[in-house]
């Protein structure tokens, strides 16, 4: 027994001491070189921090773009998705409940013209992004509420979209948050 109880004991401790403590402080180091340095990258509107990055927030009034919905209520310590699936009958109200709200407030929006991000959770919710189209779609109430052009705000949504990474991997995307500040600047 004695044969085996010490090998196992060493390889235990070597593990432990790899995973629980060498692996932590090298993840720890390589993101002190990540923007943020390891503690999330905050967004600053005239030297007050106004979010993060790469964590959504809500958006309710008609003069902002709205966000994806989050099942988490973008609360970052709790992140998660709904976990019910697409033909789970709560679910099923839930997307109605969001289309109608959706269309109450984009009057001009036909039910098929909504993306889908802009009406069910992501995996995480979180999600910081939405699609030009999710943003396109959205136009005619802000220009309405902010008694602006639509063409303004259209030009300031593709001034906004973030290409996929090397031209290839990801869809076109806009941070929904840097879109609103942006959005705060036009007279």
């Amino acid at each position: 027994m004695k044969k085996y109880l010490l090998p196992s004991l060493k390889l235990t401790a070597i593990f432990i001491i790899l995973c629980a403590v060498i692996y932590p402080l090298f993840i720890a180091a390589v993101a002190k070189f990540a923007p943020g340095s390891g503690k999330g990258e905050t967004i600053s509107v005239n030297g007050k921090v106004v979010g993060y990055a790469n964590i959504g927030q809500k958006f309710t009034e008609d003069k902002y773009f709205w966000s994806r919905p989050s099942a988490a209520a973008y609360n970052a310590a709790g992140s998660s998705g709904s976990n019910k699936g697409p033909t789970n009958p709560d679910y099923l109200k839930d997307v109605q409940s969001k289309i109608d709200t959706f269309l109450v407030h984009n009057p001009t929006v036909k039910k098929s013209e909504i993306p889908s991000e802009l009406v069910t959770y992501s995996g995480s919710g979180l999600d910081p992004d939405i699609s030009a189209q999710g943003a396109y779609v959205q136009v005619a109430r802000i220009a309405k509420a902010r008694n602006v052009s639509e063409e303004k705000i259209k030009e300031l949504v593709a001034q906004q979209i973030q290409k996929p990474l090397l031209g290839l991997f990801g869809p076109e995307k806009i941070n929904v948050l840097k879109l609103n500040i942006e959005l705060d600047k036009l007279k």
